[in-house]
């Protein structure tokens, strides 16, 4: 199988993509290759994918459609994974037209690279931002998603009703996955881990929002491209929902489409996650606790039985194995550097 694979040199997007290549399968990459953190960590990844004889990459912007279509080479079966995107729910705070171009206009460019191309699955990545600050837990692929907190959660959301209409009208067939808090090697340095090792390393101390009494549903990223792969596998057939009564299929009544969270379904409290981090450094942290940010949320856990439905799968990787695993790439990347 061929996968088209945007934001490519990104965490996940390299994950996925090393993973795929090692399987044999044939991957092109795409990535703007931005400045939101520093370029350097991506062309590290960017390196190690370009080592294989089965990866081809593009250099360029979502909302450079020309250049996007210039990418995607003739030739079936495919299949798009869209993983680029601008993150953060903070950062969208103040810099919100990024994650218009990035996340509105750079995902519509890519649904009509498929509408030109038709893969045989497209893949899109979304958030568990998407429920917003609803208390009902655990969060359920069915839930209400129209009030999101954040304009970061919004422009995801944005991007799943704009691939429902596509899939309606075109007839592709589409999975938008939710991800919980992802987590592992190769971390974005904004992402809270990467923060807390990198604080710790130089002895400073490290800060803790909401006062630490927040907690969240952690998906280590190998998990996270298991989950992706065996959902490729699994393209939404309008009419044929899963056939487990138990479980509510998010699939659309009118089009091939369906969302899927990708999680474990296990909430672990902020405090406990950085005791791990203190673990698998030796080091007890200097801690600043201060208040809950704007577009924040005090919880999330997923409810992950669809995920298990459709393909058997269940994450396991316990928090403690996730962080020693970090720590360690933390370490040998920058002796390396």
């Amino acid at each position: 199988m061929r996968y088209f694979i945007t934001g490519a040199a990104g965490f996940i997007g390299f994950h996925l993509a090393n993973s795929l290549l090692q399987a044999g399968h044939d991957v092109d990459g795409y990535d703007g290759m931005t400045p939101y953190y520093d370029p350097a960590l991506k062309r590290a990844r960017l390196e190690l994918l370009l080592a294989h004889d089965r990866f081809t990459f593009t250099e360029g912007m979502l909302e450079d459609r020309e250049r996007l279509d210039e990418a995607m080479r003739p030739g079936s079966p495919f299949i798009i994974v869209h993983l680029a995107a601008q993150a953060g729910v903070r950062y969208s705070i103040d810099h919100p037209t990024t994650y218009i171009d990035s996340n509105v206009t750079g995902t519509f460019n890519v649904l009509e690279l498929a509408r030109k191309h038709q893969p045989e699955h497209l893949m899109l990545a979304s958030t568990s931002s998407a429920y917003g600050a609803s208390d009902s837990l655990p969060f359920v692929e069915s839930d209400p998603t129209h009030l999101p907190i954040s304009l970061y959660a919004a422009t995801k959301k944005a991007g799943e009703v704009m691939s429902h209409s596509y899939a309606h009208l075109f007839g592709i067939p589409t999975t938008c996955f939710r991800f919980f808090t992802v987590y592992g090697p190769w971390g974005r340095p904004d992402m809270a881990l990467f923060k807390f090792v990198d604080r710790v390393t130089r002895g400073d101390p490290i800060e803790i929002y909401g006062e630490g009494r927040m907690s969240r549903d952690f998906t280590f990223i190998d998990d996270l491209v298991t989950a992706i792969r065996l959902l490729a596998e699994q393209p939404p057939v309008q009419g044929s929902p899963v056939s487990t009564e138990s479980v509510s299929d998010s699939l659309s009544p009118v089009a091939p489409w369906r969302v899927v969270n990708i999680a474990g379904g296990r909430t672990v409290e902020l405090m406990e996650f950085v005791r791990a981090v203190e673990d698998s450094m030796g080091i007890e942290a200097r801690k600043i606790l201060l208040p809950m940010q704007p577009g924040d949320v005090p919880m999330t856990r997923a409810d992950p039985q669809l995920l298990h439905a459709l393909t058997g799968y269940q994450l396991t990787t316990p928090v403690a194995t996730g962080v020693r695993a970090f720590v360690e790439w933390y370490r040998d990347y920058f002796d390396a550097s």
